[in-house]
Formats: C-alpha cells, sequence, structure tokens
C-alpha cells in the first residue's frame, strides 16, 4: 500500500464541537492526498519534458465506488506551465487520460473537528480504445501526438488539442478533458464526461478499455475543431464554449440515468443559462434542460441526491491558484420535476430554467473554519457523497469535495510570494436527514481492484502479442497497483 501525508485542517474555529449534533451541513473532516509520481508505471516524458506519471490534478471529478473507495480525475494535462512550442494547443500535453482508485476514510480525533481524512491510493488506470484514434502529426514545434505505449489494440486518449479530426464529436479523436466520473452501480464500469466534445463514454473500471460512446444532442457541437481555445471560438458559432464543455457528471441512484452539465452557456444560448442534459443508459435518449447561474461564471460539478434532485457545483474562478481571494463556491439545490425541454431552442433560455435553492456555500463555511479566502483553492470541481458516518449518536450523510489543483502543488503568487503549498485537498460535511430528506444512496456491487501488473512498454514483438493476450485474459490492462 502506498501512503502519503495527510494534512489535517488545524485552523478551525474552535467550539464547533458543540454544534455538531445540530448543525448540517458542517464541515466534519479535512485531508490532503499528494504524491511525485501516481502508479500508471509510465516512464516516458511530455512534451514540456514533466514526467508523463505525474500526480495532480485529481480534484476534477470523484466518484463513490463502495466502502471506502473511490475513483478521482485529473483533466487533460498539466497545462498551466507554459512550453516551448506548447503555445499552438494551449499548452496542452501528451499526457494520456486516467482515473486513479483511491482509499478515503474518516478517523475521529481530539481535534477541533470530530475526523481526520485518511487517503491512499490503490491504483492507476489509462484510458484507450480499442480502435484506431486520430492523432496530431508532427510539426515544426511539436512531436507527432501519438502516445508511444500504443499498440495494435490499445490506443490511448490524452489531453493534447490538436489530437482531432472532423467536428468536435467525432468518437475517433484521442483528444480527452476529463471533468465528470461515475460509477455504473455493478461496479465493473465508469462513465466520463469531458469539455473537449463534449462526450459521455462508458469505460472498463478494471482495463480503462472504452466500451461505449453516447451520442449528445447535436447543439452541444462545435462544427469546427481547433488546437487553440481563440480559433475554436472564432471559428464556430454554435455549440459548447471551448474549454467549457460537460464539467459535471451525475448517475440517478437506480444506475439508469446519466446527467451531465455544461460548464458555461453554449454559444447560441445567452443570459447566463447553461444546460443539463439527461441520457437513458440502456437506450441512448437524451434530453435538455437550462440550469441559470446565480453567482458564479460556471458550473463544476452535479451530484444526484435521488431521480429528480441533484446538488450543482457553481463557482467563480477566484482564489488559491489564482491570485486572488475566492469568492463563489456553492452548492445550489435543483429540482428537474416537471421542467420544460430546451431541445431546439436558443437565445434566452430564463423562463426554463429548473427550480434552485442555495444548500451549501463552501467558501463561507471554510471561511467560518478559518481558512483564509485566498487559500481556499480555486478550482473546486468534484463532490460525490460517501458512506455515513455517526457522530455523538447522529447518523450524518458525508459530502466530499475536491479541487483541481492543475498539478500544481506548490502556488507563488502576490499573495503567497514565498510559495503555499496547493495540494489534492478533500473536505468533508455531514448532512443530516432534515438536509437532505428525500436523499437515496447509490447501491454499488464491490470495485474490483485490479491485478498487481506493471505497465510494459513493450513492442509489436511476439513477447509483447502474447503478454497483452495475457493481460485480457486476467481483465487487467495496463493497470498498475499498489
Amino acid at each position: 500500500m502506498t501512503r502519503f501525508k495527510i494534512c489535517l485542517g488545524a485552523a478551525l474555529v474552535a467550539g464547533l464541537q458543540s454544534s455538531f449534533v445540530t448543525a448540517a451541513p458542517v464541515l466534519i473532516g479535512t485531508g490532503t492526498l499528494s504524491a511525485n509520481q501516481d502508479l500508471s508505471g509510465l516512464n516516458t516524458l511530455m512534451e514540456s519534458g514533466l514526467a508523463a506519471n505525474v500526480f495532480g490534478g485529481i480534484g476534477s471529478g470523484i466518484a463513490y465506488a463502495g466502502g471506502d473507495t473511490f475513483y478521482v480525475l485529473p483533466d487533460r494535462s498539466p497545462n498551466a506551465t507554459a512550453y516551448t512550442g506548447g503555445a499552438t494547443v494551449d499548452n496542452t500535453q501528451s499526457y494520456i487520460s486516467r482515473f486513479h482508485q483511491v482509499e478515503l476514510s474518516l478517523a475521529s480525533t481530539t481535534g477541533a473537528l470530530p475526523f481526520a481524512v485518511s487517503a491512499s491510493l490503490k491504483a492507476t488506470t489509462l484510458l484507450s480504445s480499442t480502435t484506431a484514434l486520430n492523432y496530431a502529426a508532427a510539426s515544426a514545434s511539436l512531436p507527432s501526438g501519438v502516445p508511444p505505449q500504443n499498440n495494435f489494440d490499445s490506443f490511448y486518449f490524452t489531453g493534447r488539442a490538436d489530437n482531432f479530426s472532423g467536428n468536435s464529436t467525432n468518437p475517433n479523436n484521442a483528444r480527452l478533458d476529463p471533468e465528470g466520473i461515475r460509477v455504473a452501480n455493478d461496479g465493473k464500469s465508469v462513465f466520463v464526461s469531458d469539455e473537449y466534445g463534449p462526450y459521455i463514454y462508458q469505460f472498463n473500471a478494471t482495463n480503462g478499455e472504452r466500451i461505449k460512446t453516447f451520442n449528445l444532442p447535436a447543439s452541444l457541437t462545435a462544427a469546427n475543431s481547433r488546437a487553440t481555445e481563440l480559433a475554436e471560438i472564432a471559428d464556430n458559432t454554435t455549440g459548447r464554449t471551448t474549454n467549457k464543455g460537460m464539467e459535471g457528471l451525475a448517475i440517478t441512484p437506480d444506475g439508469k440515468t446519466l446527467v451531465g452539465i455544461m460548464q458555461a452557456p453554449l454559444l447560441q444560448d445567452t443570459k447566463k443559462n447553461v444546460r443539463i442534459v439527461t441520457v437513458d443508459i440502456a437506450s441512448g435518449a437524451t434530453k435538455e434542460f437550462a440550469y441559470k447561474l446565480t453567482d458564479g461564471s460556471g458550473v463544476s460539478e452535479i451530484l444526484a441526491i435521488n431521480d429528480h434532485e441533484f446538488l450543482v457545483d457553481e463557482r467563480d474562478g477566484k482564489g488559491l491558484g489564482d491570485n486572488s481571494a475566492a469568492a463563489v463556491k456553492k452548492l445550489f439545490k435543483i429540482d428537474i420535476t416537471g421542467a420544460q425541454s430546451v431541445a431546439g431552442l436558443a437565445g434566452d433560455l430564463s423562463n426554463y430554467a429548473v427550480a434552485k435553492r442555495e444548500f451549501l456555500d463552501i467558501k463561507s463555511a471554510l471561511v467560518a473554519a478559518g481558512v483564509d479566502a485566498k487559500d481556499i483553492p480555486a478550482k473546486i470541481e468534484g463532490i460525490a457523497f460517501g458512506k455515513d458516518v455517526s457522530l455523538n449518536g447522529n447518523l450524518l450523510h458525508t459530502l466530499w469535495v475536491t479541487n483541481d489543483n492543475d498539478f500544481l502543488s506548490v502556488v507563488t503568487d502576490a499573495n503567497h510570494p514565498t510559495g503555499i503549498a496547493n495540494p489534492n485537498k478533500f473536505y468533508v460535511f455531514g448532512l443530516s436527514d432534515s438536509d437532505l430528506p428525500n436523499f437515496m444512496s447509490q447501491n454499488i456491487s464491490s470495485v474490483p481492484l485490479p491485478p498487481n501488473l506493471a505497465l510494459m512498454l513493450s513492442g509489436m514483438g511476439v513477447f509483447a502479442f502474447v503478454l497483452r493476450r495475457k493481460r485480457k485474459h486476467q481483465d487487467g490492462v495496463l493497470v498498475k497497483s499498489a
């Protein structure tokens, strides 16, 4: 087992302990998970010279998988730092898309908060297709976008922005910007939403191979794909805004419906309205609804309370990592019961927007717990329910909140001129039945731990072929566990 340093929230409000019995939602625990490398086994370098197994950004999405097991999701690549030649692809790199299996648990403590978070990385799984994908050819400034790990029936998705051909939702495009992840009820597969297409893909939870592509409404598609944000916005008048596609993903507790939400309004929409898309997993049928932003500049996540109520993570871009103080990090509760369809519509969708109310002001809760607003992560992006806990004889549901640290473990800016640690953080809130009177937990079968296989970076020879067949029979392709 690989263990990482756990950082507890030390600066917390004294006297809160007595309020834990009745006050909810309330912060009950914090922690971090950091490492120099993940468990992918990748030993190559990316375009910037950064190691391909770099660890970070894991709070783009978090999904509960039963027990103490969660899946956490880094986004497209460590593109927060410029590199030579990177301007042509918005500094994205050939970072193979992946998710991590982690163990997260709460341990009672005598500190200001009742629990401390224990975090352990268990496995890293790379995302691939068994059919060929579209990669960029080498240019004067960049090498080919084809990952060296590709072989005859494994083609890896990466974050490089020029790995595409045709429109933005071509399922053969290799570029993937994972932002939302949820687990199927049988525990055997995961669903991932992204910003580039946008796409929703289903992947084998053990070996990372793509199982299914869900066809999303054409209204979300950018007809003219481009390798930079500015070029793509300039060359499209409809579809998702570049780098602001399907940021959030939920799955209803019965495991039958996926619910995706866009980060920002489509190019053809106005008045701060973003789209919610429901997908029937069995049939692929979709519906579209409108969500109107209140305070934030965009949406980062959506989480199912039951089959019609959801929590929506609305935020701005301010906070640690943005050289500013956090302002808007809020969860809103919505209900799509009776919501009107916006399929085929454009413009101002305000009259169709779903009902909403503020549920939890995360920024205010953290400030009340003694965290300076400038030290609250700018990108609060992942939310998931975990298992219930008992506190002072009361049963509480747990809500896990994570951040995307853009792979920057230390931030140096005007607010922190000598630098400040910027790890992957976990904030855990306790919720009572009165907060979530209609809450339904998702019943997920046990998630299999991938077999302990080292990543094999072999070629097309006989040994590679035999090993590949063996790995397929073991149902554990290119996965390394702790």
